[in-house]
């Protein structure tokens, strides 16, 4: 896997543990000269790049974050200078994580560019819980969808709530009332189970199990924040059976 030149991995971190890295990911970061890595991935995950000179362009909702244009420059000029550059982002790369536009533009510099898919905050996050985002009984698919567009619009919520999917949104804690509000009009039943999870899948998780109605409350009063996922749909409501019974089977374990 050693690469030849210059090269970026561009990395998926996984939802939050540390331990969720993938295989593929831990041999990547061993190769790396440099690391750039983004603010919400656990810094526990350089343990795997002992070489790496570690660079932090942090990007989080609300606060200050490195341009994203200069990421994409930087990038570009370590590869050229013939570095092994990791780019570490959480979840998934290629999921609300602007990875396509990373890969894009080292594609236009002409720098060998491999993806190295993470598992997403859409799929762990509500699995760490004891929320499977699919089931043949309740949810015959999943829609991943972001709580606001670059453009400072929002997504179709009437088209989404039409869909009968279980609905995965990410960075929407700040929209939660409207976003909510939204659902209900469109005709979502207010008694839908619902849950916003924060630090997913980490030892500071903290979560609420509600229903659409009064989730945007419980939120609320539990003081919850970002970086969180809301989930939405029948399936939320499997949470405490399959998540009592992972927990008897750890306690036996």
């Amino acid at each position: 896997m050693k690469a030849v030149g210059g090269k970026v991995y561009l990395i998926g971190a996984g939802p939050g543990d540390p331990d969720l890295l993938t295989l593929k990911a831990v041999r990547a970061l061993a190769h790396a000269d440099v690391a750039l890595i983004d603010d919400l991935v656990d810094r526990r995950v350089l343990e795997f790049a002992p070489r790496a000179r570690v660079i932090a362009v942090g990007k989080r909702g609300g606060c200050k974050s490195t341009p994203q244009a200069f990421i994409e420059r930087l990038m570009a000029r370590l590869a050229m200078r013939g570095k092994v550059v990791a780019r570490i982002k959480g979840g998934d790369p290629f999921v609300f994580g602007r990875g396509a536009e990373e890969a894009l533009a080292l594609a236009r510099a002409g720098i060998s560019c491999e993806v190295i898919p993470g598992i997403t905050a859409g799929i762990g996050v509500p699995a760490a819980l004891g929320i499977p985002v699919t089931h043949r009984d309740f949810a015959h698919g999943v829609t991943f969808v972001t709580g606001h567009s670059h453009d400072g619009g929002g997504p179709d919520w009437a088209a989404l709530a039409r869909t009968g999917t279980t609905l995965v949104i990410y960075m929407g804690m700040k929209r939660l009332p409207q976003i909510a509000a939204a659902l209900r009009a469109a005709g979502m039943p207010a008694s839908t189970p619902a849950a916003a999870i924060q630090h997913g899948t980490t030892q500071q998780q903290r979560h609420v199990i509600a229903t659409l109605a009064t989730l945007a409350d419980a939120a609320r009063g539990a003081e919850l924040g970002s970086p969180a996922l809301i989930v939405i749909g029948p399936v939320v409501g499997l949470a405490e059976q399959i998540g009592r019974i992972g927990l008897e089977r750890r306690r036996v374990a």
